[in-house]
């Protein structure tokens, strides 16, 4: 008689929550799609405990933002000053001048937006429409946004040295309020003071 196939060892706890690629090999195939067909055949086996991946993926998620939300502000404020620097001096005292009024303008033009999108989606022509007018949105916001975080930098640290200071300020706070959760909230309020400035000037 043989001796019965022994088990194979109970998996170590401090490797719970990690992911093991195992490669299942294919026998060769000469076409794209049988070769795609072999690549997919890769097995993602995910261990217990998935709590831990989803900690991780939240993380890397706002570590991202945070990092995306710093380099646009510094990006756009930094060509801004470059191009247009007395319109953005312009902007940023509109903002600090009249928080409020920015504020709600911007936040009343997003619901507008909101729902014009919404409404041209549905439809199938305005399609085409809706996408480039996401992007000009989106534009304009970044445009909006980096302008009211300079114009709080500018205020906490000056620019009569130059602006890089000021443009690293701005940026950090940007990507500071990312990060923590009730942060969000403040950078979206900014963020609509600013956008909301840079529409009430185009559409006055």
């Amino acid at each position: 008689m043989h001796a019965p196939a022994s088990l194979p060892p109970a998996p170590d706890r401090a490797n719970v929550g990690q992911l093991v690629f195992i490669w299942v090999p294919s026998e060769p195939r000469s076409s794209m799609s049988d070769t795609v067909g072999s690549v997919l055949s890769t097995v993602l086996i995910a261990q217990a405990d998935p709590g831990v991946n989803v900690d991780i993926a939240f993380g890397e998620g706002v570590a991202g933002g945070a990092i995306g939300a710093f380099l646009t502000t510094l990006v756009v404020g930094a060509i801004l000053i470059a191009v247009a620097s007395e319109y953005t001096e312009r902007m940023m005292g509109l903002v600090l001048d009249e928080p409020v009024d920015s504020f709600a303008y911007g936040i009343l033009s997003l619901l507008v937006l909101f729902v014009l999108i919404i409404l041209l989606v549905i439809t199938v022509v305005g399609i085409l429409i809706a996408f480039p007018l996401i992007l000009l949105a989106y534009v304009v916001w970044a445009v909006g946004a980096a302008i009211a975080y300079l114009a709080i930098a500018d205020r906490l640290v000056g620019h009569e040295d130059g602006w890089l200071k000021p443009l690293l300020v701005a940026a950090g706070i940007n990507g500071l309020l990312v990060v923590t959760g009730i942060g969000g909230i403040f950078a979206i309020c900014i963020g609509a003071a600013g956008f909301g400035a840079v529409l009430q000037t185009w559409l006055n």
